[in-house]
Parts: structure tokens; sequence; C-alpha cells
């Protein structure tokens, strides 16, 4: 027996038996296109993370407090000096320029009886320039803003929309941070999401203000501190200059950084693993689905082996070898697996697309990708699977004897 022979007679007996042989192929269907649509969305939401940090920009530095690998005794915090010690062009050459924040989330703003949830952040004028910050209209920060200790604030386009339904027209018109009121002098241009949350979600007021009236910090200690190299390809020689002043000042020569330096390509590289990780797990779980439909077709060719073994019987005694009877059962389980994998890729990429539709309509920007990797994956697996559980049916219905299977009832 051929293989094209195997197939088209593979073909007659599933269709001699349509509804069951689509409820079995159905199973691989499921697990098929819950695996392609489970690695869409996880690459898709890999894509969508990475592609925003990098739009933070590749000449960006994040300075921390403390160090996120070992435990340090005696830790200082990062000051308002240390960011004054940063811009030494002496010291630090390779440093363009430096933005010290210090930062509130949850912070409570209000318009006309509007309250909403936000990040605030304390600035300064070149926090904007460091961020690749764009406004709609108005203004940046000011020195003299700075200086004077002003209540003014620019507000994102997400919290424009909550307070006012429009991100025109604004400047000049005031909000109340934590029961304060502050007035309006830009809206920024939207950005998307970023390592830390969505940059759409906040209010930006002067560092000096922040730090008196709002987000009240001991001392002149900051959160975080912006270093941006001179250019892409300064970031590690800007990085080592940034430990060493650092050190410097907190006499950290002979004991471990109470200070962490981090990249964005060091943002991209953990985001990139993390969502490596989740998506082999999602991927792994929807694989599980794939099993069960493989015990489908075991157990519909277990059943198909009894309900003919009369016609094996009859086949062997007419001549038919035992790798004749293997391979036709072997083909029909095949067939189905192969079947379900086809439609099962169909299937993945509609659930796919669904996903990223209600993602995309409630505000969550994602673009799952089905990539060809994951359609070789889905539908070599499941092929492999109607192979591994149709061994035994088909295996079984070989080494039936001719007359034992005609004496069957």
């Amino acid at each position: 027996m051929n293989l094209l022979q195997a197939i088209l007679e593979a073909l007659e007996s599933l269709l001699a038996n349509k509804m069951r042989s689509i409820l079995t192929i159905l199973g691989i269907v499921i697990g098929v296109g819950a695996v392609i649509a489970m690695l869409a969305i996880g690459a898709g939401a890999q894509a969508e993370i990475t592609g925003g940090i990098s739009g933070i920009g590749s000449d960006l530095l994040f300075v921390f407090s403390g160090n996120q690998e070992e435990d340090v005794r005696n830790p200082n915090p990062l000051t308002v000096s240390d960011a004054t010690a940063l811009r030494d062009n002496f010291a630090a050459p390779s440093v363009k320029a430096v933005a010290p924040v210090i930062f509130e989330n949850g912070g409570d703003v209000s318009y006309g009886g509007i309250q909403k949830k936000t990040s605030v952040y304390g600035v300064t004028p070149d926090y904007g320039p460091v961020r690749n910050y764009e406004l709609l209209e108005g203004e940046f920060i000011k020195d003299d803003e700075i200086l004077g200790r002003a209540s003014v604030a620019l507000i994102g386009p997400d919290v424009a929309d909550k307070l006012f339904e429009r991100r025109y027209g604004l400047v000049g018109e005031t909000i109340r941070i934590s029961g304060q009121p502050f007035r309006v002098i830009g809206i920024l241009a939207p950005k998307g999401g970023s390592a830390f949350g969505s940059e759409d979600d906040v209010v930006l007021i002067p560092f000096t203000t922040a730090q008196s009236r709002i987000i009240r910090r001991s001392s002149d200690r900051v959160d975080l501190i912006y270093v941006q190299a001179v250019d892409s390809d300064s970031m590690d020689q800007a990085a080592d200059e940034v430990r060493q002043i650092l050190r410097a000042r907190h006499r950290r020569f002979l004991e471990v950084d109470d200070f962490t330096v981090y990249s964005q390509q060091d943002f991209v590289q953990i985001a990139t693993m993390i969502t490596g990780v989740l998506t082999a797990f999602l991927g792994g779980i929807a694989a599980i689905s794939l099993l069960v439909g493989g015990i489908g077709i075991m157990n519909i060719m277990l059943v198909s082996v009894t309900e003919r073994t009369k016609e094996i019987g009859l086949r062997k005694a007419l001549g038919a070898r035992r790798r004749d009877i293997l391979m036709q059962f072997l083909t029909e389980s095949a067939l189905l697996s192969f079947l379900g994998g086809v439609i099962g890729i169909l299937f993945g990429w509609l659930l796919s697309f669904i996903v990223g539709r209600i993602a995309s309509a409630s505000g969550t920007p994602l673009n799952p990708v089905v990539g060809w990797n994951a359609i070789v994956l889905a539908t070599t697996f499941s092929t492999a699977v109607g192979l591994f559980f149709g061994i035994y049916p088909a295996n079984r219905a070989a080494n039936l004897e001719p007359v034992d299977a005609l004496r069957h009832d």
C-alpha cells in the first residue's frame, strides 16, 4: 500500500463517520488555536512593552537609590546635590543633561468637581528635553518658576481627557492638586506607556513646589535621577562616570554601591526575559488542550479498530501485510490531527485578532503577532500528537489474527 492509497482510504473512512470525525478534529482545532493565540498575544505584548521602553530614548540612564542585587549597609539617598555633581563637565564629560525627579503615584487632581488619581512629578526644566516630551500647547516649566516655587502644572493627555474632555484650549485653566490650586501652562503630547506606566497619565509641577508643598521629602532627597548621555555610543562611558562620582560622594569605594544605574537596554532585556517566560508559560498551558485532543484521537481510533475488526481480518486474509494495516490507521490519525492543525491556525489567527480589537477598544494598545514559528510549532506538534496517540490503536489493529478477526461479532 502506497501513501496516496492510504490517504484516500483514510479520507473515505473519516467521511463515513462525519460527525465523529468533526468532533475529534474539534479538539485539535481548539488546542492549536489556543497555542497560536497565546504565543501571538505574548509576542504582541513583548513588542509593545519593549517598543515603549525603546521610545524613552537610547541615550538615557536611570539612577535609583539602593542596590537592586545586594544588601547595603547604611545606604545614602540620592539628593539634589548628587544631581548637581553629575552635571560637572570635567568629572562627567559624557553626560549631556541631568534631571532629578520626585514623584507620588496616586496623587489627587481635580477640576470642577471631577477628580482623578494620577502620578504627580516634581521636575526641573531639563526634564522635558531629557525625556523627549513634546507639547500640544503651552510651554514647559522654566527656571524662574523653579526659583519662585510657582503653582503651575503641565498635564498629560489622559488627565486632560478626564478633567476637561478635551486637550486644547486649556492653558490658563486652574486645577487642584491635593487641594491646592495650580495654573495649567501646557498640555503634554501623547507618548503611551513605558517601563514606569503610562506617560500620558501624569501631572508635572516645578521641583521646588513639589518639594515644599505637595511631595515633601526629607532634606534634598530625590526619588530618581535621569542622566542623558551626549550620544548613544557614550552610554557605557557615561554610566561609568556616574558611578565614579556617586561612589566618591557616598564614600562607597570599598563597599557595595548604595545606588543602581540602569540603561534603556537593561530595561529592554528585563522586559524581554519576563514576557518570554510569560509567553512560554501561556503556550505550555494551551498545549495541554492539544494533549486532550490527542487522547480524543486515540479514543476514536480504538473505537474504529473495534468496529472494523472483520474488515481488518478480511484484508489480512486477502494478503494485506502488517505494515499495510499499521499505515492505514496511522494515516487516519495523522490526517485527523493535520486537518485540525490547519483549521486551528485560522482559528488562532481569528482569536488573536479579536483579542487585539478588544484590547484596543478598552484603551490597552496590543497588537498580537502571529509568527511563522508559532504556526510551524503548533502544526508540527499537533501532527506529532496525532501520530503518537495513533500508534497504539494502529498497532493493535495490525496485530489482529485474521481468523480471530473474521470470527469477531
